[in-house]
């Protein structure tokens, strides 16, 4: 259970017979809610963007709304902001002119370089980063006609991470970044005659559509309904993969499978992968809910200390299922913590072993430590499936600044991985604290190291083409 924010989810769907594919779109942004909490949306053809703030689960409440929305084309977008606030005016789809809308997963690095012509052309001041990137488009589609190149000159211009869903006369376009930093699936639903792509395959599966391949990094593909056909284009050419190693361990629904790996079974290996690393003698090994669950599992079966469930969230309120770290402000993901309640008779008296995905600023942790120890825990060791964070994502995740990240504030640059992690033990209030390191991750996911990207670690950014400025925490805030 990290408390940081993370990505969006995206569906665009487009039926070759016909079919209304709204009903498809919105079952599958249900199916991404964990990608994004703040709010949601969808375009169709011919009607205003759709959007609304809070869960897209939430969508049957709007059927009065939505019953015009029908069509064979359509996109879908839940959201979690990295630029811009959590506000209705920057929810997603965007209407961008009269020409097209757009939705977006990422963050694109250089969006004051973007914003500048857009502010010159066509007088806008631009509060996200895919608006800049939509209205940037929308003058090569000018130039260009086709929107295949008019992409393919965009992406000369973006620096990040971004998978984009397009909507344009009926047409819908995804695309994924050369370095494929986040994931995008490829479908088909037979019965409607339906190409749907998706952030992640367990969307898919919620509308009972086949998982066809990935999209590859620097392709685009175009659902054309009225021909029946998918059409693909590379708009770059083939570069080192740079996959997010965090969608791995925490973020990616454990059902999906991400550039060909199951989530679910990679979390079981890093779990085994972090047991061999770390003997520790227990009575216990308890996961934190819910994203740990897997790997807590191969950590037991590894190290022969039985697993239970000691931590149990709250589903019988209405925002049991919510995620911390993916909530806007640290008091509500802290709210979204307490909201976990800890099972006694697991606890009490018992050396536990508590093992979770990751610890980015460490409030989360503290938070459920002590609850493990008011439950009456004899000790408490914590293993950690991702290495130390100590440097800020501009991929797609919202940790901007150093300051914030537990691993950097206590343990500073310290070289030393026993040392970082017993400052860590001593600021969360456990007795042991173990680290994965990016060789373990990487045998765990079962993906070589070079093709990951683990700048949040290392500090190496090389991949994204630029060096980020690095802002401290006041300017982060301001």
């Amino acid at each position: 259970m990290t408390d940081v924010k993370e990505k969006c989810g995206l569906v665009g769907a487009c039926s070759a017979n016909g079919a209304d594919v709204v009903p498809k779109v919105l079952q599958s942004l249900e199916a991404l809610q964990h990608r994004g909490q703040e709010s949601w949306g969808i375009s169709v053809e011919g009607k205003p963007v759709f959007r609304k703030m809070g869960l897209a689960t939430d969508w049957r409440l709007y059927s009065d709304e939505l019953a015009p929305y029908a069509g064979s084309s359509a996109i879908g977008h839940v959201r979690y902001s990295t630029k811009g606030r959590s506000v209705l005016e920057n929810a997603q789809p965007l209407q961008i002119g009269s020409e097209f809308s757009i939705a977006h997963n990422g963050t694109i690095v250089n969006v004051d370089k973007l914003s500048a012509p857009v502010m010159k052309e066509f007088n806008l001041s631009c509060e996200s980063d895919t608006k800049a990137a939509g209205y940037r488009l929308l003058h090569h589609l000018g130039e260009e006609d086709d929107l295949f190149h008019a992409f393919q000159r965009l992406s000369t211009e973006l620096v990040g991470a971004y998978c984009f869903v397009i909507l344009h006369k009926g047409q819908v376009y995804a695309a994924r970044d050369p370095r494929g930093y986040r994931p995008l699936s490829l479908g088909w639903h037979e019965d409607s005659k339906t190409f749907i792509a998706a952030s992640e395959s367990c969307a898919l599966e919620a509308v009972e559509a086949d998982f066809v391949r990935d999209i590859q990094p620097g392709e685009i593909v175009r659902f054309d309904g009225q021909r029946g056909v998918l059409e693909s284009f590379r708009f770059a050419p083939k570069a080192p993969t740079a996959y997010c190693s965090f969608e791995y361990t925490y973020f990616a629904h454990p059902s999906s499978r991400v550039n060909g790996i199951s989530v679910y079974e990679a979390r079981k290996r890093i779990g085994r992968t972090l047991a061999k690393r770390f003997r520790v003698n227990a009575d216990v090994v308890i996961p934190v809910p819910d994203s740990a669950r897997p790997a807590a599992l191969g950590f037991a079966t590894e190290s022969g200390i039985p697993m239970d469930e000691g931590l149990m969230k709250d589903r019988y309120r209405r925002r049991g299922s919510i995620r911390s770290f993916i909530e806007p402000g640290q008091g509500g993901r802290e709210e979204v913590v307490k909201r976990i309640i800890p099972i006694g008779d697991t606890i009490k008296g018992k050396d536990v072993v508590l093992v979770d995905d990751s610890v980015v600023r460490g409030t989360s942790s503290k938070i459920i430590v002590d609850a493990l120890r008011k439950a009456g825990a004899k000790s408490i060791k914590m293993a950690v499936t991702f290495p130390p964070i100590r440097h800020p994502c501009f991929m797609g995740i919202d940790f901007p600044s150093k300051e914030e990240l537990i691993a950097h504030r206590v343990a500073k640059d310290e070289e030393d991985s026993k040392n970082a992690a017993s400052k860590v033990a001593k600021a969360v209030g456990v007795d042991e604290f173990h680290y994965n390191d990016i060789e373990g991750l990487s045998e765990g996911i079962g993906l070589p190291a070079d093709s990951l990207c683990t700048a949040c670690v290392t500090g190496d950014y090389s991949k994204l083409g630029i060096t980020p400025p690095l802002l401290s925490d006041e300017e982060v805030k301001t």
